[in-house]
């Protein structure tokens, strides 16, 4: 696999697909920032995601990861970018993406992210308050939802190939 040279990268796929953590391997390895988005939005916004979604609605939240994706678009240079789960699947984002950079969909299986997500679930909102079966169909759910938006992604990369990707051929850019 040949990428193609860029100074943007956006990390898409499922919470648990391990976009932060590559995309801090990649950045490191590249000499690019990196950037969370979902990270950078709670900061911007002085709470959490969850208190987001509550105070003020999902429709708020994606327009302000939308406004956020463009500021780091137009300002900034040289950076991977970790996407929210949701990022792709509202607001055009994922075009907005293919248009100025490399789009990356991290395809782990339903299992893997399962087996990430358990120990986590505490700490997420919108997972803490199901149980192993509810949480593995919520995992099947939302990847059938938005499975059509990350086929858009530039590059798709199997779990399986990720590191000899990102190690190998990536590095090349």
């Amino acid at each position: 696999m040949n990428f193609i040279p860029t100074d943007k990268i956006f990390l898409i796929g499922m919470m648990g697909s391990g976009k932060s953590y590559w995309g801090k391997k990649l950045s490191e390895r590249l000499h690019f920032d990196f950037i969370d988005l979902d990270e950078e939005l709670v900061k911007e916004e002085g709470r959490d995601i969850n208190k987001i979604f509550q105070e003020s609605g999902e429709q708020y939240f994606r327009d302000k990861e939308t406004e956020l994706l463009n500021r780091f678009i137009v300002e900034k240079e040289g950076f991977i970018m970790a996407t929210g789960g949701g990022v792709p699947c509202f607001n055009n984002n994922i075009s907005l993406m293919n248009n100025h950079g490399i789009t990356i969909w991290l395809n782990e299986s339903p299992e893997i992210i399962f087996r990430r997500l358990l120990p986590e679930k505490i700490h997420r909102p919108l997972l803490k308050e199901l149980n192993n079966e509810e949480l593995f169909d919520f995992i099947l759910l939302k990847l059938a939802e938005r499975k059509a938006y990350y086929r858009k992604a530039k590059y798709i990369i199997k779990s399986t190939e990720i590191t000899d990707t990102f190690n190998n051929n990536l590095i090349s850019l």
